[in-house]
């Protein structure tokens, strides 16, 4: 028995030294109080430390005085100290009571940079990484930066990029932090494919998305890279295409790009499904409400039977009618679009629903990443504020409203439940984009040779949603000064304001025997009558033009004589202020500004001058533009034009020459600037007239044999018009004068041609060639036309 006692003391001595790390005692005395004395912490020493407190430490540990630890209550403090990132090394080393805590700081960055970077600069880089300047280093944080280094560059189309941290001591526990990077070379979209797609050639799909494939304009752009985000939009884009062109059943089954390592170039590749092609059978709308009339409601539509089926019409027919119910009291009434697909006609029967929604109330409108744009910028875009019904049609109207706007990269509104079940918090995320631009421009014209251009704009001016430009222009014969401003939200609401102040300078060429110059200004005001389609503007403009004879012979009619200008132009020189006032009317549904396959434009508007100044005239135009894809699937389009316009003196007043219209081969090609209409038969000026016309008939297509990406396209086209009517006081001035006015009457020009069209990185190019059909005797023709600038 004594024997046990005394082999299980021993055992427990022993545990006792290993936990504590105690030294044997010569002689087994009373174990109980040996062994609770060494498993206590009777003193913490830290030692090492020299930024961090003492206090600071032993706050981590869990480990305290007075208390007993063993080897778990070590390796947990240990763990503790490690996560605070603070420190380089930690040991804990017990001896006897004491436990010693030896500490290694992380060292004070003095200072990150980068070498190597060239297509990201360190501005760039420095919002990717963590490690700032003052900082502690820490091993965990420099590997998620190397990581953020190659996402960012993998961002931009570079994942051979390389990134090596390099830490380089300073003394006094300070180090530089270096990432070394190697860029690599851009990882192009060698190829873009679509799998599933019969109705519209790979082509055609890839003018609809923002990922382009690597060629020979490869140095001037970033979109033939790989960037997961831009293939996601790029799917919606395809989605939105084709929903408008009729395909409401298309869907995405994959977008794929996949990574050939050897040849560093990505595959990008969309398998489609784009179903049948729907036309609008009948529309219906269905109100539960009873005091809704569904009939006085139809005017608001803008989907008809007949039409082909496009979701973004019915998306704004919603959110009109959201808008209109909700004028009539109904704050809480929602629009629920329906179609019915007939598969065998193709034809879908749409059904709008009007019912009582939840009542639901914004509770907040949270605005995040708006670090420039002001934040009622955002706000005025919607339709509702805090404390309104909440609806969803407005919100989608005002994430497309914000898109369009251009400020940003990235629109994402989403919602939230608020403080009670009937409150929504709205979250509108946006990613800004740059806005501002300095752009040089050189180009040629047969009309006005080289020119060459400089300006600076701003299209979110401070952050407050405007538009300012500032430009100059130079070219053979011409000169011309610009400033631009507009504001879209005049005094708080949906009201266009414009402010312009130009000067423009014109010497004589080989269509104008005079020199021109004219400096003035105005503003206007643009009001929408249905929003994206229609609007009315309002503007006053005021100007002073200066003719001069080139020789110095004439100032007037009575020393016109021996100058060869035309009498008609003599009435014409010196200085005259024209002040005006008008309106115009702009109808459009294009599909795209700048380059439109689909959609109408019209305007028609009147000039009233005489508002104080010297001439004294009312002008009328209009104009006419339709684009029809004839063949979508080979990118074939058509377009018809016309135009026309009358101009006519008050009073008693005569016309000046620069006021009546000018014709040639800015619209009928084939001709001259100026080269039709009215002419002086002694000098041969053209005098202009107060009547004309023109119309076009174009059809465009692709370059054969040159791949889209590079822009080429050629367009066979008819132009016909005419220019007549002088002002019966130039008539009778020029007849008195014994000399007399040809191509007075009606004369229908025509010609034919085809031309070139490059959507070039130096801006559009445009070549025509065009041979007249009908002409006057007195017409200057002009069968070779080249126009075209560049932008860079």
């Amino acid at each position: 028995m004594q024997r046990l006692q005394k082999f299980t003391r021993a055992v427990l001595l022993a545990a006792a030294v290993f936990c504590t790390g105690a030294v044997l005692p010569n002689a087994y005395g009373p174990l109980s109080v040996t062994a609770a004395e060494a498993a206590v912490a009777r003193n913490i020493v830290v030692r090492g430390n020299t930024r961090i407190e003492t206090e600071t430490v032993l706050s981590y540990m869990t480990i305290s005085v007075g208390r007993s630890y063993g080897p778990a209550d070590i390796d947990e403090s240990l763990k503790a100290l490690f996560a605070t990132g603070l420190f380089a090394d930690v040991n804990i080393v017990p001896q006897g009571g004491t436990l010693v805590v030896n500490v290694k700081e992380n060292p004070i960055i003095n200072r990150v940079s980068f070498e190597g970077n060239k297509k990201l600069n360190d501005d760039a880089l420095k919002t990717a990484v963590r490690s700032s300047e003052r900082t502690m280093l820490t091993r965990a944080k420099v590997q998620a930066d190397v990581q953020n280094i190659l996402e960012a560059y993998r961002r931009s189309g570079r994942y051979r990029a390389s990134v090596n941290p390099e830490i380089i001591d300073r003394g006094n526990n300070r180090v530089d932090l270096v990432f070394e990077i190697n860029e690599g070379k851009k990882t192009g979209v060698e190829r873009i494919t679509f799998i599933g797609n019969h109705a519209f050639s790979d082509g055609k799909l890839r003018d609809v998305i923002r990922t382009r494939e690597s060629g020979l304009l490869s140095w001037l752009r970033s979109t033939d890279t790989y960037d997961p985000d831009r293939l996601a939009q790029d799917q919606e884009l395809l989605r939105q295409f084709y929903h408008k062109k009729g395909y409401a059943d298309f869907y995405i089954v994959s977008a794929t790009a996949d990574l050939d390592r050897e040849n560093n170039v990505f595959h990008v590749t969309f398998t489609v499904d784009e179903g049948e092609k729907y036309k609008i059978s009948d529309v219906e709308i269905v109100s539960s409400l009873s005091s809704v009339d569904p009939e006085a409601l139809r005017s608001k539509l803008r989907t008809h039977s007949g039409d082909t089926y496009n979701s973004l019409r019915v998306e704004q027919s919603v959110e009109d009618l959201t808008l209109k119910i909700s004028e009539d009291g109904y704050a809480f009434a929602q629009v629920r679009p329906r179609g019915s697909r007939d598969y065998e006609n193709k034809t879908i029967a749409l059904t709008y629903y009007i019912e009582e929604g939840p009542r639901a109330y914004v509770e907040r409108i949270n605005i995040i990443g708006n670090d420039r744009t002001r934040e009622y910028v955002i706000r005025r875009e919607f339709d509702i504020v805090e404390g309104d019904a909440f609806n969803r049609a407005l919100i989608d109207k005002a994430e497309r409203r914000l898109n369009n706007l251009g400020f940003f990269e990235k629109v994402s509104i989403t919602t939230s439940p608020g403080s009670a079940p009937d409150r929504v918090v709205v979250n509108v995320n946006v990613q800004e984009k740059p806005t501002g631009e300095v752009s040089f421009g050189i180009g040629y014209s047969t009309s006005d040779g080289v020119i060459g251009d400089v300006s600076i704009s701003e299209k979110n001016f401070l952050g407050r949603g405007q538009y300012v430009k500032l430009g100059a222009g130079v070219g053979a014969d011409t000169q011309t000064y610009q400033f631009a401003f507009k504001e879209p939200f005049f005094l708080g609401r949906r009201i266009g304001l414009d402010l312009d102040l130009y000067k423009r300078v014109y010497d004589n060429n080989n269509y104008r025997s005079y020199d021109e110059r004219t400096t003035g200004g105005g503003f206007g005001f643009s009001l929408p009558l249905r929003e994206d389609e229609l609007t009315l503007r309002l503007f006053y403009k005021i100007y002073q033009t200066e003719l001069k004879d080139p020789s110095g012979v004439a100032t007037g009619i009575s020393t016109c004589a021996g100058s060869g200008l035309s009498i008609a132009i003599c009435d014409s020189l010196g200085t005259n202020l024209t002040s005006l006032a008008g309106y115009q009317f702009v109808y459009t549904t294009l599909d795209n500004n700048l380059d439109p396959t689909d959609g109408i434009y019209a305007a028609a508007g009147q000039e009233f001058a005489g508002l104080g100044g010297d001439s004294f005239y009312v002008k009328s135009t209009a104009e006419a533009k339709y684009f029809k894809e004839i063949l979508p699937d080979q990118g074939v389009v058509g377009a018809l034009k016309v135009t026309g316009g009358h101009v006519t003196a008050l009073g008693s007043n005569r016309l000046r020459v620069p006021e009546q219209f000018m014709v040639g081969g800015n619209l009928i090609r084939g001709f001259e600037n100026q080269g039709i209409g009215p002419r002086d038969a002694s000098t041969g000026d053209a005098i202009g007239g107060q009547l004309y016309f023109a119309a076009t008939a174009e059809a465009s297509f692709p370059f054969p044999g040159v791949p889209q990406e590079f822009g080429l396209s050629t367009a066979v086209f008819s132009d016909i018009g005419s220019l007549w009517d002088a002002d019966s006081g130039l008539v009778n001035l020029v007849n008195n004068n014994g000399s007399s006015v040809n191509s007075n009457d009606f004369d229908l020009r025509a010609s034919v041609g085809f031309g070139l069209r490059w959507r070039s990185p130096f801006g559009p190019l445009k070549a025509d060639l065009a041979w007249p059909l009908a002409k006057s005797s007195v017409d200057r023709t002009q069968v070779f036309r080249l126009s075209g600038g560049t932008r860079f």
